[in-house]
């Protein structure tokens, strides 16, 4: 992992690639969302902690996958996320703001922690990732940008290139193999895939 000048930690999508009608990146997201149903089904949760929820978006369809089960989606104090997550409102799922390193919930709180392309934002990735397994019963689901690949499709295409192509708000980058040796700390990686430009990992806790 490579790590550049921290930030403050954005919230929120800086672009709506679940919204866009842009062809090319509605087919990079079909296959993103493709292999992360996939791996969802896969997991089979009872109940979820979704990290770094932004707007709402998947946890809300999460949500109406689990029916009555328990989904909480954190991310920071922000009112446009509040207001967000006004629009995407279930029985079964909740928003809190919270801080992805002292979770206020306690050891094996949910069956599953989420983080979708969230980790590359934060500053304390592992503290992260360890607060997401200790709340966590079996399974993490987690994704980040796919490095060097993501800065180099970013340069191809005009963007981001007084930062060597660099997405604004990343400020850690893994190759696929650093990832899932990261991973590997807190369970066995039971799936390793590689949706174009991107790598999703489902990890069995230990």
């Amino acid at each position: 992992m490579t790590q550049a000048p921290i930030e403050a930690v954005p919230t929120g999508n800086t672009f709506d690639k679940y919204g866009s009608t842009n062809p090319v990146v509605r087919r990079l997201m079909e296959g993103f969302q493709s292999t992360l149903d996939e791996l969802w089904a896969k997991a089979a949760p009872n109940s979820i902690l979704d990290v770094g929820c932004g707007e709402g978006v998947l946890t809300y369809e999460w949500a109406e996958r689990l029916g009555d089960r328990r989904i909480v989606g954190i991310d920071l104090d922000d009112d446009k996320l509040k207001a967000e997550w006004d629009t995407r409102q279930r029985a079964n799922l909740e928003y809190v703001p919270a801080d992805a390193t002292s979770l206020e919930f306690v050891d094996d709180e949910f069956d599953m922690a989420s983080a979708i392309e969230v980790l590359e934002h934060v500053p304390e990735p592992e503290r992260t990732l360890a607060e997401m397994a200790r709340v966590a019963r079996r399974h993490l689901l987690v994704s980040v940008p796919r490095e060097p690949l993501w800065r180099g499709l970013n340069m191809a295409r005009g963007a981001y290139l007084k930062d060597f192509g660099n997405t604004p708000g990343h400020i850690n980058h893994w190759s696929k193999r650093s990832f899932v040796s990261l991973l590997s700390r807190y369970g066995t990686v039971e799936e390793a895939r590689s949706p174009f430009p991107w790598t999703m990992l489902l990890v069995r806790l230990s």
